[in-house]
């Protein structure tokens, strides 16, 4: 399509020229003219009428998604007119980049030109050690870190989209990485929690501060303090003996807020620790915790405080408790979540049930700012971009009350370039037989039944019940029909595709070779194990596959976990067959851990209705100590 602009794009012409080849457009002189006008009001309007096209819009980004639902709709009829209102003030991302995959530079830009067409204008890379501190040379070893001018690159980007990149880390807790080193000896309360109170702390914290704002336009910033669960009970309690954990979290908080001030900065906290201590559970969402009026008192006015919770159906848990945190005085930012995390791929039941729940009862009660958070716990196995359907979501949200199935397809084929469909089928990796629909209880099995041992098979008993192996072959079906129409993602669907190839063999290799051993069933046995070693080149395929996924968007370093993870897959799958070997020959008389009895996996907690488990790796391929 050939366009040609007109009128006022106040400077907006390097970000229009990021965007034309995704949108599939050409500027020209003599194409449909597009005359583009800013507006005082809070509101984007995109019309074609008589031949002429018209963009009204107040912010940037408002730019950006109107010139795309310009071309969306221009491509469907010649004659239209829709306004749109944004319904918050920021909406945005927060990307883990701290679980050992650190998106690259380009691969950041791949993300914020997406962001920009949905209309996203606020993007947070979740750094915990994943940024230079030079300083610290052991801050980030190894670990991908980027540099000063790497951030800098990415901030000129964002804001040529009007795209705001705020420094996203942590000022207390979750800096297991950052102080394993010797060099945080003196900073150290727990393995992760900063040692409130010390003075070298908060000069590592003003350097941290210093790092990660620099290279960076925003004056906001977010400096983390969720989950120190152990805060002050560490070597903090040997030096000082033991005090009120409110009072400690207040007094650091405050620290750290005036070396924010020191470099113009406002921050931003997440809420838990806050209701966690004022709970006699200890748990967040405990709508009974009491936070005293002392304590709010004694908590700095200038800090935003983040409610985050993507847990929840229910759209009225999220309105009580958003009314709990505006007891501390202020509006709370939201942040949900595009489950990314936890599995091999997305898990889009949840994530579609709670984002839908919590951006109701965010309009609801008036909350101007929101993100969808895509974290990578557990080694980051699933690539950020597959979460794409889960912004494209939370971007609808932000400008109409409710959001059509049919127009969010639509937009997404054009902000992102995939079909919505298809990206919401990777759902069914772990939303498989026996899992309840929206998958709430977050079941991994495309996890435990790709990394678990076939010879101890600690899931077995749980999955043994249920047609995995034929839910699996039908979904291989479904990824190689998506990975022929998948365009730029057709390396993630190619990956997908083969993933359920494996998990079609392996699902019930174990309960197979288990069943055959128990029955003395020697020519049944003697096939099992034959089929390992054809099983082993097929995971060898994906190992390569997952590899080429993983090299095409994030920086090498963390890579070499997830090898060694198949790798150890690849051993065990040859020691397996070996035993079987040896057995069928008699150099063993039997095979011990065929002999042991499979038990349901339960831990590290009960097996909900709807559920078939989940765990992490290291709980799933051994009942050894893995350390």
């Amino acid at each position: 399509m050939k366009i040609h602009l007109t009128g006022n794009l106040g400077g907006m012409e390097e970000g229009l020229h990021m965007l034309i080849g995704q949108l599939g457009i050409e500027l020209d002189p003599e194409g449909i003219e597009l005359e583009v006008e800013p507006s005082d009001e809070d509101m984007l309007e995109v019309a074609c009428e008589g031949g002429k096209g018209r963009i009204r819009f107040r912010k940037p980004v408002h730019f950006y998604r109107a010139l795309g639902l310009w071309v969306q709709s221009r491509r469907e009829r010649e004659t239209f007119r829709h306004v749109e209102r944004p319904r918050f003030e920021t909406n945005g991302a927060m990307i883990d980049v701290s679980r050992n995959a650190v998106l690259t530079v380009d691969s950041v830009k791949r993300l914020l030109r997406s962001m920009a067409l949905m209309g996203l204008n606020r993007l947070m890379l979740y750094t915990e050690d994943t940024f230079e501190v030079r300083e610290y040379p052991y801050f980030g070893y190894m670990r991908g870190r980027y540099t000063q001018e790497e951030l800098r690159e990415c901030d000129d980007y964002a804001a040529a989209l009007g795209i705001e990149l705020v420094p996203c880390i942590q000022t207390l807790g979750h800096l297991t990485e950052a102080l394993k080193w010797n060099y945080a000896a003196d900073i150290r309360d727990t393995p992760d929690i900063l040692l409130a109170g010390a003075e070298k702390t908060y000069a590592f914290i003003r350097d941290m501060i210093r790092a990660a704002s620099a290279p960076l336009r925003s004056r906001t910033i977010h400096i983390g303090m969720d989950e120190a669960h152990q805060l002050g009970l560490g070597r903090y309690l040997d030096l000082h003996g033991y005090r009120k954990r409110f009072d400690i979290m207040n007094e650091h908080l405050k620290r750290v807020v005036d070396i924010c001030a020191e470099f113009g900065l406002s921050p931003m906290i997440w809420s838990d620790m806050y209701f966690r201590l004022g709970s006699k559970t200890g748990g967040y969402y405990d709508l009974n915790a009491e936070v005293s009026a002392d304590v709010i008192a004694e908590m700095p006015n200038n800090v935003q405080f983040v409610y985050w919770d993507y847990y929840h159906g229910d759209a009225e848990f999220y309105r009580a408790f958003i009314r709990k945190h505006k007891e501390f005085g202020s509006v709370p930012v939201f942040a949900g979540g595009v489950w990314t995390w936890g599995s091999m791929a997305p898990n889009y039941g949840k994530t579609i049930i709670t984002t839908e729940a919590a951006l109701r009862a965010c309009k609801d009660e008036g909350v101007r700012d929101v993100f969808a958070t895509l974290w990578g716990d557990n080694g980051a196995e699933t690539s950020v971009f597959t979460g794409l359907a889960g912004l494209q979501l939370f971007a609808e949200h932000g400008y109409a009350d409710e959001v059509d199935r049919a127009e969010l397809a639509k937009r997404f084929r054009l902000c992102a370039g995939g079909e919505l469909e298809d990206h919401l089928a990777l759902n069914e990796f772990d939303e498989t037989p026996a899992v309840s629909e929206g998958n709430m209880h977050e079941s991994n099995p495309s996890k435990f039944l790709l990394w678990q041992d076939v010879l101890v098979g600690l899931y077995d008993e749980n999955v043994k019940p249920f047609p995995m192996r034929e839910h699996y072959a039908k979904l291989a079906e479904r990824m190689s029909l998506a990975a022929g129409r998948a365009g730029e993602w057709n390396r993630h669907f190619e990956f997908y595709a083969q993933l359920a190839r494996v998990l079609e063999r392996k699902a019930d290799a174990g309960i197979r070779l288990k069943a055959a051993y128990d029955e003395r069933n020697r020519e049944t046995l003697g096939q099992v194990g034959a089929e390992l070693a054809a099983l082993a080149g097929e995971t060898d395929l994906l190992r390569k596959q997952h590899r080429a996924v993983w090299m095409a968007e994030n920086k090498p370093f963390g890579w070499e976990v997830v090898d060694i993870r198949y790798g150890g897959l690849l051993a065990r799958l040859e020691t397996a067959s070996q035993r079987v070997r040896d057995y069928m020959d008699g150099t063993i008389d039997g095979i011990d851990e065929l002999e042991a009895d499979r038990l349901f996996y339960d831990a590290p907690w009960k097996m909900p209705q709807g559920a078939l488990g989940r765990g992490a790796y290291h709980r799933i391929v051994t009942a050894g100590a893995f350390l």
